[in-house]
């Protein structure tokens, strides 16, 4: 294995869990607020933070591009202030956290939609606050659907590269992520890289996905098996 292939390895594992973190708690939220508010303005906030799952992963890219520019609507000219996050790991993160949103907060809800509304209204007669009854009810009752978002979710950033290369650029050592260096291996034609890279992506997608398989399982359907 070369230096390049680990360090491109090493730099996925920690902008991907890098980026699992910035999009854990809001995604937990936005996915409670889903399940329990089903209103026009709660369907298109869901329909927006959505798109970036059906939409190419490019035109995503392109869009946080024209955002962070210098003239954008989050470059150094509108903000008053230079962000120096372009062509860094640090966009790397922030597409990733973009494109992972999207199954956080969907997973989010369904693991919330599987609590029920009574048992926090239970709660909430015995005194205790919105968030209390949210902390110590909700939340423990959807743990499991929870911990399978944030699993999803930072699968999904393992996975990512269009909206990666887009802003971040496909720079050895210092940006080029898992996806962007298979690519790489096979314009170059260096098999064995792209097969060493290949191989981690499916132990880590295999082992992403049969987890969340043994979160789905009812634990009292297991015990009576």
């Amino acid at each position: 294995m070369s230096d390049a292939t680990a360090s491109a390895i090493v730099l996925t594992l920690q902008v991907a869990s890098l980026a699992t973190v910035v999009v854990f708690l809001p995604g937990i939220f936005l996915g409670y607020y889903f399940s329990r508010c089903d209103t026009k303005i709660s369907k298109l906030i869901s329909t927006l933070v959505t798109l970036p799952m059906v939409l190419p992963p490019t035109a995503v890219g392109y869009l946080l591009l024209r955002g962070l520019a210098v003239d954008g609507p989050l470059g150094p000219e509108v903000l008053g202030l230079r962000i120096d996050i372009l062509l860094t790991w640090r966009a790397a993160v922030l597409a990733a956290a973009v494109m992972a949103m999207p199954l956080v907060v969907r997973t989010a809800k369904v693991a919330f939609d599987g609590v029920d509304p009574r048992l926090e209204m239970m709660h909430r007669t015995l005194g205790y606050t919105r968030v209390e009854t949210f902390l110590r009810t909700s939340v423990p009752l959807a743990s499991r659907g929870l911990l399978a978002a944030a699993i999803l979710g930072f699968s999904r950033a393992v996975g990512e590269f269009g909206a990666t290369v887009t802003v971040a650029g496909n720079i050895p050592f210092k940006t080029q992520t898992l996806a962007s260096a298979i690519f790489s291996a096979q314009q170059m034609g260096q098999h064995y890289e792209a097969y060493i890279l290949i191989t981690v992506s499916l132990a880590l997608g295999f082992g992403a996905i049969y987890v969340t398989e043994l979160l789905a399982t009812n634990p009292s359907s297991v015990k009576r098996s």
